[in-house]
């Protein structure tokens, strides 16, 4: 195993949070169909039941499930202990939970901010601040995939909450990334455009008039342009197995990273187009 990949995903410890739906929901099941050993992480102890027992039924492979806030380092550090003791240590990370704050920036709140904030960057950093020290001490090598968005090559109004843990998540990517080098640890970013999943449903919409209509809007414009989750799972395996740095997943993904680096403003004006479909202003 080596800073360019597992190489294979078979037979590895693999930690994934927001494992519970969505993009971790199927990141996981397919870790488990290519035969990992896959540990389980999410607030919403349900659906990781539910995940883990569609992975128990289908005889992929070994499960655990923990519920964790990945805010809170007492969590987390437990969730690393039943991982250890039950699966052993990890080979891969995939921090996949996150949430939406949408709104202006004034209207967002510092309760908002520390939402966002919290789940978006400060979790991934505790997952691997709480998962590196055995991986390192081991010697063997790893992976870890931080899910992050679009909105990492291009933030419009109305997301920049959001947009900032995006753009915080590149940060400590690249940061980890050289730090990790010599103990053959890789790190991968990968940014999806809209993706089908519950994530709308439990986004928080400020300083809206009618914040349901707005969620009926967005939630409608996901349903007919955006991914499915398994594409984006598909994405977050192949970059594990491959050791890529970037991978932009989705039309909207690869457009925005094109602009930015070749064409940079232009990000803007297709943001306003979006911006008037779903904000009608």
């Amino acid at each position: 195993m080596t800073a360019n990949g597992v190489g294979t995903v078979r037979g590895r410890v693999a930690v994934v949070t927001g494992a519970a739906s969505g993009i971790g929901r199927a990141t996981a099941l397919l870790l488990a169909r290519r035969g990992a050993r896959v540990a389980l992480g999410d607030v919403d102890a349900e659906g990781l039941r539910g995940v883990a027992e569609e992975i128990r039924a289908g005889g992929a492979g070994a499960a655990c499930e923990v519920r964790v806030d990945v805010t809170l380092a007492d969590d987390v550090d437990r969730f690393r202990g039943v991982v250890e003791k039950e699966l052993g240590v990890a080979d891969v990370i995939v921090n996949a939970a996150g949430v939406v704050v949408v709104g202006s920036f004034l209207a967002t709140s510092p309760e908002d901010w520390d939402h966002v904030l919290g789940v978006n960057l400060r979790g991934p950093a505790l997952v691997c601040r709480t998962f590196l020290p055995a991986m390192m001490k081991r010697r063997e090598g790893g992976q870890i995939a931080n899910v992050a968005s679009a909105a990492t090559f291009f933030t419009p109004s109305d997301l920049a909450a959001y947009g900032a843990t995006k753009h915080g998540l590149l940060g400590l990517s690249q940061g980890l990334r050289e730090e990790l080098a010599p103990w053959s640890i890789g790190v991968s970013l990968v940014c999806p455009g809209f993706v089908d999943t519950p994530i709308v449903e439990h986004a928080r919409f400020v300083g809206e008039a009618d914040p349901e209509a707005l969620r009926r809007r967005v939630r409608e414009l996901v349903r007919r342009r955006g991914l499915r989750p398994e594409r984006v799972a598909e994405a977050v395996v192949r970059a594990l197995e491959r050791g890529s740095k970037l991978v932009p997943v989705g039309i909207e993904a690869r457009v925005l990273r094109a602009l930015e680096r070749y064409a940079p403003g232009a990000s803007a004006h297709l943001a306003k187009a979006v911006r008037r479909v779903v904000f009608r202003r």
